[in-house]
């Protein structure tokens, strides 16, 4: 906060921050005649879009009062952007400015009276922002264009006029004013400290003494001015005489420690050179690691000197993925716990009988550390002054470190260290960041790369496992400036004293309509502001991690160089050959800590063939290959993002911890670089191969292998490939297999229920219903199954091709859950005769069936039969037999009547799902309450602050009174979500709008909306689907005889494999959709119908009743049924339902009320939903444009006496009948369209506030007969229709 003073002598208190989309308005209501004189005529949102900073001051009521944006290029078009610098040079004297230094302020408003006071504010808030300006420039006409002189300028004295060179031209042309930082904020001088400094340091040291003992620990001020030697040493900072900074040096490192727990091979482990240094291990590859010929490894970079950068290293050892880490080759090793799989970013844990093996370091130390720094939070963005003192003091040292504890939150001095990569193990609780002396250089140029770089960048990426392709890109561009396929190439080097430290190849992205429809780009920037070829894509990128902290400029010289608004970086998954983005590419020297990754869109599934010529461009809706995106633009090359060094440990890859984790990687504004998750099997989706085998087993379609590539976890996680065992909540660490202990700040648990061996209960009936189910607790026979992921469905599906397909043996499928069907289809498209598979069910657990219809149920029954799968009901396992070998010869089963024995070769055991025996063990032994499954509150806390439990491992406390309800009752992914978002509050200091909670609601468990979803593929060759609401499942005879039980719409039968059920609540909601059909059918569409009134859903019941409705599947595949597939749907719908809300005013009559001749809700509704539909013209092309509704709006204003020429009128899509054809002029209208192409021409209607509310877009014509023909080109509302309102 700060005071600036009117003219005439009034103050306000004000508030700097950096400019939002929605200050537009309020930075246009304060443009004066003279703004456009000084700066052009400005289009507000469009120079927000390119801004490299743009701040904004508000007063206590959070209006605007004044403005201003700098670019990193002059304003008024003086020169081309990339030319800039030499321009200034050839016209200006004494100029030190550089890009790495220099901004150009393009628009500065102001409250009238205020202008003065604001601009010195606003430069001031810049130069704080950003410690490397030193320059803010302004060019402005000249004084005769003008009327009036530069120094009459109302914008406080900040800026003086730099004198063009004699005989320039720009003694007549544009005059220009600078701003140097030393007018604002300048730098701070630092000297030695001395005892004299003790009353003005402890001003500032009390204020933040609970802070400084949090980050540092217990220290005496008066101590460590007094201890100063040749190892201590204390600084301090002063202005005006003041000081108002401190700094505690010393040389005495334990470098040791810092080798064990970190790597540090691209600072040769904080020494210096020496002959004997041992820098290679040799060691075996990891079990989940192939020769891995394309990982981001190299050999020890040479040390950096501090006299010149001859010996600049081109890469590192240690890779960081921004959080995610991994070592070099030379140092695997690998143990019963291993890391998963290669380049997914995680230190691989060492044996304990193999010990730790590191590099040795023989050379003396190289390094001093900061102990302690205290320093006015107004000048601590300066804090990088005090190391050009720190060096000096310690002039054989190279480097300087500081350890900062995991919770401290990223502080502007660390922003320019380099962070080093820790060991997943390391339990030293403190995050080591490193500074090189080099890195204070100043001089880091970006240029274009030439011919004669060749060399200098062969060196710079020699050591690195990506050099081939970088080296023969370099090569494409200096000899051709094109790629293979004719694209331009631009190629850029960073260089420090005339060495090249950084290399970066790009080209022009020109999959940018697939990127916009496929990804949220437009969460960062406004699409339509961008041309064609200021999009670009992201090659290569490597930097001297010295320079880390250069990497932002660097990005912003290549888009400024290139004249790019954008960069695109995307990231294959590891799977896929010939990509030179794979996820062990991202190291200290990526650009990818820099930038946003984009959450990728849901994509409609298009009927294409029905469309025809309406479906979308090939642009859209072609498939490629998935990748993760990662991205960068203008305005946010200078927006750091918030770093959070919190260790959190996540336990268990299932769908509740893989949505935990997307939700924290994809969070706005935050950074966590230590994210580790514990999998037996690693992360999902990480083996195509084992996920086709995932029929085995019924999908939540909660995430396929689709949304694990555009996820890119491992670029993210530190992924441990192991088990839980063990958790020691005092000192904060969990035991992996037995062995590894895996230190947390928070433990997340998101495990799971999985199915496990069933023990044998005997044959004895009456022991078996007290004591069944229990766990078999021997040694599991090897072809006992329990499937529970991908991967144990490929191993169990390996075993089979072996030893089972080819061979005469039974497999018996034992079970009570769904899974015993998808796994006996399964076994059948195998090959495998449906005699020699026996279907044995066990009791039901819950009174719930394994599918909610009993109708399916026989149809499913049915084709077991036909194929000849034998079916046993009700058996519990009694006892099974086993070879010499350990392998179950035969099994036998209790039944109600008689005993039944079977031959046995393959067993899948379906019949327990409950805790996995070692993740209880580790539970229970931690002493967390546990009732059967962990307990929990509302919030997702444990007994533990620390620990947070999720997903069906958990249940509430008894004190909710609602035993019978888990997270097993509802939506997965829905459920991570929540989880992620009650631990943001811990580390998003963004203010929220706060609403008090009514009182008591911390005793009520939360209301989850997502509905739950089963589908696989049934014996039968049947595609099942069944989505319902969240709750606990009820038979469907139980649901039809509750008195609210809604209605239910079934067309086809489950014989023909054509059925389809619709059931509505009792406001007419969709709540439970169950598809069975012999052909696929969109799933992600479906789901979308879920919670949507059937008004919405072109009026469904009504056209049901009349008999028009024969064929759901059909039904849901026409073209007005796609805009509510699309994703942003659900924003029309808000927005909607907030107009017509607004629209309802408490005591007065409604505008249809007081007009019922009027269509209810048109005028208001009817532009939001046209530009829904222009915004979204790419997804939905099959909608009629909006000339055509303005076309209409003008016949329906004139009386609609005359007819619409002909060349007006586009063509009636194929599927309407001839009937439709000879409508009168008035419902032809309705498709109307400036396109010569068939369009749906059809505005959906609004969502409804309540089933008594109506919304209407264009009203449609009357029904047709035919459900084939009732295109009727809008959402209706049913008394619209069946009243047959007319336009």
């Amino acid at each position: 906060m700060a005071t600036v003073t009117s003219s005439r002598g009034n103050t306000d208190v004000v508030t700097a921050r950096r400019t939002k989309s929605h200050d537009v308005s309020g930075i246009i209501s304060l443009f004066r005649p003279v703004t456009e004189d000084l700066f052009g005529r400005i289009d507000v949102t469009y120079l927000l879009e390119l801004s490299n900073l743009a701040l904004t001051l508000c007063n206590e009521k959070n209006e605007v009062i004044a403005h201003a944006a700098f670019l990193d290029y002059p304003n008024w078009n003086i020169t081309d952007q990339a030319e800039w610098e030499p321009f200034l040079h050839e016209n200006y004297t004494n100029n030190k400015c550089t890009p790495l230094n220099t901004l150009f302020m393009h628009l500065f408003v102001a409250k009238e009276d205020y202008a003065a006071g604001c601009s010195q504010e606003i430069v001031r808030r810049a130069f704080i922002l950003l410690p490397e300006l030193e320059f803010i420039l302004l060019f402005i006409p000249p004084e005769d264009r003008l009327g009036f002189s530069h120094s009459e300028l109302d914008m406080g004295n900040v800026f003086e006029r730099m004198m063009p060179v004699p005989g320039s031209p720009m003694e007549r042309g544009f005059t220009l004013l600078a701003c140097p930082r030393h007018r604002c904020h300048p730098q701070l001088y630092v000297r030695q400290a001395r005892m004299e400094d003790y009353d003005d340091l402890m001003l500032i040291w009390t204020s933040q003494s609970e802070t400084l003992k949090e980050t540092y620990g217990e220290y005496l001020l008066v101590d460590l001015i007094e201890r100063e030697g040749e190892e201590n040493q204390a600084a301090v900072c002063e202005v005006d005489g003041t000081a108002v900074g401190f700094m505690s040096l010393c040389s005495d490192v334990n470098v040791s420690l810092f080798q064990e727990c970190f790597d540090l091979g691209p600072f040769h482990g904080l020494c210096k050179p020496h002959p004997e240094d041992i820098l290679k291990v040799p060691g075996r590859p990891s079990i989940q690691e192939d020769k891995d010929e394309n990982s981001q490894t190299s050999q020890k970079p040479k040390p950096v000197s501090s006299q010149s950068l001859e010996h600049v290293p081109g890469a590192d050892a240690a890779v960081q993925k921004d959080g995610a880490v991994t070592v070099s080759q030379t140092e695997l090793l690998v143990g019963n716990v291993n890391i998963g799989p290669k380049g997914s970013a995680a230190p691989l844990l060492e044996t304990d009988e193999e010990g730790d093996l590191h590099p040795v370091y023989r050379g003396a130390s190289n390094v001093f550390s900061i102990r302690l720094l205290c320093i006015d939070e107004k000048y601590e963005t300066r804090s990088l002054d005090f190391l050009h003192y720190a060096f000096n003091v310690f002039p054989d040292r190279d480097l300087c470190v500081i350890l900062v504890p995991h919770h401290v939150p990223e502080f502007p001095l660390i922003r320019s260290f380099v962070r080093a990569v820790p060991s997943c193990t390391s339990r030293l609780g403190r995050e080591l960041y490193v500074f090189h002396r080099a890195g204070l250089l100043t001089s880091f140029n970006v240029r274009k790369a030439a011919t004669s770089d060749l060399q200098g960048v062969k060196v710079l990426i020699k050591t690195l496992s990506l050099n081939e392709r970088i080296w023969n890109d370099s090569k494409i561009f200096t000899e051709a400036r094109r790629d293979p396929d004719g694209m331009p190439v631009q190629a850029f080097v960073a260089e420090v004293l005339d060495q090249i430290v950084g290399v970066s190849i790009t080209r022009d992205e020109m999959d940018i309509e697939y990127i916009r429809s496929h990804y949220n780009i437009e969460d960062f920037i406004h699409f339509n502001y961008h041309q064609q070829e200021e999009h670009g894509h992201l090659c290569h990128f490597v930097l001297n991690p010295v320079f880390h902290h250069y990497t932002k400029y660097f990005l912003k010289e290549i888009l400024r160089l290139g004249h790019k608004s954008s960069l695109y970086y995307p990231i294959y998954p590891e799977y896929v050959e010939g990509k030179f983005q794979h996820p062990c590419a991202h190291s200290l020297t990526s650009a990818l800590h820099y930038m946003a990754p984009v959450r990728p869109r849901r994509q409609i599934v298009y009927p294409l063939q029905g469309l025809g010529i309406n479906a979308p461009s090939e642009q859209v809706s072609k498939g490629q290959l998935n990748y993760s995106l990662n991205h960068i633009n203008r305005k946010l090359v200078l927006e750091s993002k918030v770093c959070i060094n919190t260790r959190i440990v996540v336990v268990g890859a299932s769908d509740v911890g893989i949505s935990f984790l997307e939700t924290l990687i994809f969070w706005p504004h935050l950074k966590f670089n230590n994210l580790t998750l514990i999998s037996i099997h690693g992360l999902p989706g990480k083996d195509p191969q084992s996920s086709k085998y995932r029929r085995f087993l019924i999908n939540s379609h909660c995430f396929n292998d689709e949304d694990y590539a555009q996820m890119s976890l491992c670029s993210w996680v530190n992924i441990v490939v192991g088990k839980m065992t063990g958790i020691n909540r005092s000192a904060k660490y969990v035991v992996v297999s037995k062995e590894k202990k895996v230190p947390y700040d928070y433990l997340v648990l998101c495990t799971g229920q999985s199915y496990q061996a069933l023990a044998p209960m005997g044959a004895d009936i009456s022991e078996v219903t007290s004591q069944w189910p229990q766990r078999y607790m021997q040694k599991v026979p090897s072809n006992h199954f329990t499937l529970n992921d991908a991967q144990d469905c490929l191993e169990a599906a390996l075993w089979l091709e072996e030893n089972f397909i080819s061979s005469r043996g039974n497999v018996i499928v034992y079970g009570n859950t769904i899974d015993i069907y998808t796994t006996v289809e399964t076994l059948l498209s195998f090959g495998i005769d449906g005699s020699r598979i026996h279907l044995v069910q066990a009791p039901l657990s819950s009174a719930s069936p394994c599918l909610a219809d009993t109708t399916l149920e026989c149809t499913v029954g049915e084709a077991l039969a036909e194929a000849g799968v034998a079916v046993h009901p009700d058996s519990v396992l009694a006892q099974w037999g086993q070879s010499d070998h350990g392998l179950i010869t035969w099994a036998a089963f209790t039944t109600a009547s008689n005993l039944l024995q079977l031959q046995c070769s393959a067993f899948f055991s379906f019949a327990y799902r409950t805790l996995d025996y070692e993740t209880c063990k580790a539970i229970s032994d931690a002493c967390l309450v546990f009732d059967g499954r962990v307990v929990i509150d509302a919030k997702f806390n444990t007994s533990d602050a620390s620990i947070r439990a999720a997903g069906p491992l958990t249940k509430f406390s008894r004190r909710y009174f609602r035993d019978e309800l888990t997270h097993s009752n509802f939506n997965s992914k829905e459920i991570g979500f929540e989880l992620a978002a009650s631990m943001l509050s811990l580390f998003d200091s963004t203010p929220k709008p706060s609403s008090e909670l009514p009182e008591g609601s911390d005793r009520l468990i939360p209301i989850y909306r997502r509905c739950k979803v089963q589908g696989g593929v049934l014996p039968g060759g049947y595609n099942y689907l069944h989505i319902s609401k969240p709750g606990i499942p009820m038979p469907l005879d139980v649901e039809h005889d509750m008195h609210d039980h809604g209605m239910e719409i079934v067309t086809g039968e489950a014989g023909n494999g054509n059925y389809f059920r619709m059931h509505f609540s009792r406001y007419n909601m969709v709540d439970s959709i169950t598809c069975f059909s012999k052909e696929p059918f969109p799933v992600s569409n479906y789901i979308c119908l879920y919670g949507q009134h059937e008004h919405l859903l072109n009026d469904l019941y009504y056209r049901w009743r009349a008999g028009q409705l024969t064929d759901l599947y059909s039904y849901f595949r026409e073209p007005w049924s796609l805009a509510i597939y699309h994703d942003r749907f659900i924003d029309l719908q808000k927005e909607l339902r907030q107009t017509l809300m607004s629209e309802q005013v408490p005591g007065q009559p409604t505008a249809t009320e007081q007009h019922p001749e009027q269509k209810p809700g048109l005028p208001s509704l009817r532009e939001p939903i046209l530009r829904y539909l222009r915004h979204h013209r790419a997804h939905l092309p099959m909608f009629a444009p909006t000339d055509a509704y303005r076309l209409l709006s003008a016949a329906e204003h004139s009386g609609l006496g005359t007819p619409l020429p002909a060349p007006h009128l586009a063509a009636v899509p194929a599927a309407v009948a001839p009937a439709e054809r000879g409508r009168t002029h008035v419902q032809q209208g309705l498709y109307l369209s400036p396109v010569s192409q068939p369009c749906t021409p059809m505005v959906p209607a609004a969502a409804r506030p309540s089933s008594t509310t109506s919304v209407i877009g264009v009203p449609a014509p009357a029904p047709p007969t035919c459900h084939h023909t009732h295109h009727t080109g809008s959402f209706t509302d049913r008394k619209s229709t069946e009243n047959k309102t007319q336009l």
